[in-house]
């Protein structure tokens, strides 16, 4: 847990350094399909708050998938997160991050998951961007059974955006999570994404979400797929 602390504690101190800043908030609402350990159709809620500071970058995230059918819960997942990132260079920087994650569908009751790493910006042409990242963490996890567990794991990244004619734009990010006292327990979560604007603030995105865990919860399956469809708002 010594590294959720000192996750924690870099993200605060970063955001003490605020002053004369750039701030973009995100706005998501779709509609959602998923197959895997949940099926169902319902909608979900996410937002993404981005703040520039000189040389350091600050980001907070948060999802919310809920429904029901019938008057039961049928979908119910929370993710939020914090990040914040320090320029050494133009392309290369150090970050720390903080997430949590909620979903009874998949077996996890709570996931708080935090540390540092470094980043890497291979590209940064007019149309492309493509970086890499790599770091420690510590993860606390309890399951719907009340089974908890922490660990040590190695986090690698890859983020890479196309910028086509028109503003549209295709990003895919991948996270890939190994276990460093269970080798069989690796998780990887990919996310592939279209955005096309409608104005200068409104777009339309299609996201396709794979959440991959070798060695899921007992009783529950190893992927998760979640296909979102909505409107997308900038301010």
């Amino acid at each position: 847990m010594r590294t959720l602390g000192l996750a924690a504690a870099a993200v605060a101190i970063l955001g003490l350094c605020r002053g004369a800043s750039a701030q973009q908030i995100t706005l998501d609402l779709g509609f959602v399909n998923a197959s895997g350990n949940a099926n169902f159709t319902s909608l979900n809620l996410g937002e993404k708050l981005s703040d520039k500071v000189g040389r350091v970058v600050l980001t907070q995230t948060g999802k919310v998938l809920y429904g029901k059918t019938e008057g039961t819960t049928t979908t119910e997942s929370y993710d939020a997160g914090a990040r914040a990132q320090y320029g050494l260079t133009k392309r290369i920087g150090v970050y720390a991050l903080l997430t949590f994650q909620r979903d009874p569908f998949a077996g996890l009751a709570s996931r708080v998951l935090g540390g540092p790493g470094l980043a890497v910006a291979l590209v940064q042409s007019a149309h492309d961007t493509l970086g890499i990242e790599s770091g420690v963490t510590s993860t606390h996890e309890r399951n719907t059974a009340g089974v908890t567990q922490s660990f040590a794991s190695t986090r690698t990244a890859a983020n890479f955006k196309h910028l086509f004619a028109g503003k549209s734009f295709f990003t895919e990010a991948v996270e890939w999570f190994a276990n460093l006292k269970t080798s069989d327990d690796q998780r990887i979560n990919s996310e592939t994404a279209l955005t096309a604007p409608l104005s200068r603030q409104i777009g339309l995105r299609v996201s396709y979400l794979i959440r991959f865990r070798n060695l899921p919860e007992p009783g529950f399956k190893k992927t998760d797929r979640i296909l979102t469809s909505g409107v997308q708002v900038a301010f």
